[in-house]
């Protein structure tokens, strides 16, 4: 006997339909996933940390290209840093930045594109360096940063490529 594909698609419906649990009138809807709205800090971990420790790692690898990115990267997270939170603690965060840490990722980036270790060196000390002032200003003096001792990615090789 052939089934008729209107029979089967009818058939296949109604166990759909009788598969979903039914809501009751007085059931509540649904909570509702709650609007994430991410901290100063939970950027600055997330997106702006992370790439300060693998500027810090690739320099010492003097992984040029690598550094081209992450520097382009860690650039971008401070954009997006100032646009998620334009201002706090009445500080706009975009003039800070531009004050501040922008300069010495101008530094850096010139240094990368010379391909020239001690004015990479340099720049990254003043990196970090401004960093830190932002910190102080911000009245979070207590987070200190510095260079990378060790890889926190021992899953990533900053060596260059050959």
């Amino acid at each position: 006997m052939l089934r008729q594909p209107a029979g089967i698609a009818a058939i296949a419906l109604t166990c759909a339909l009788l598969a979903v649990p039914a809501r009751s009138a007085d059931a509540p809807p649904p909570a509702a996933v709650p609007d994430y709205h991410p901290s100063l800090a939970d950027l600055m971990t997330m997106g702006v940390q992370s790439r300060h420790i693998k500027l810090g790692l690739a320099g010492k690898e003097r992984n040029w290209a690598y550094l081209t990115y992450e520097s382009s990267e860690l650039r971008n997270a401070f954009t997006r840093v100032a646009r998620t939170i334009p201002v706090y603690r009445q500080i706009k965060l975009a003039d800070m930045f531009a004050a501040g840490v922008i300069p010495t990722l101008d530094e850096l980036d010139a240094a990368i594109k010379a391909k020239d270790p001690a004015k990479f060196d340099a720049a990254y000390g003043k990196l970090t360096e401004s960093c830190d002032t932002c910190h102080v200003a911000l009245e979070h003096a207590y987070v200190v940063i510095r260079a990378p001792q060790a890889s926190s990615y021992p899953d990533q090789d900053f060596k260059a490529s050959k």
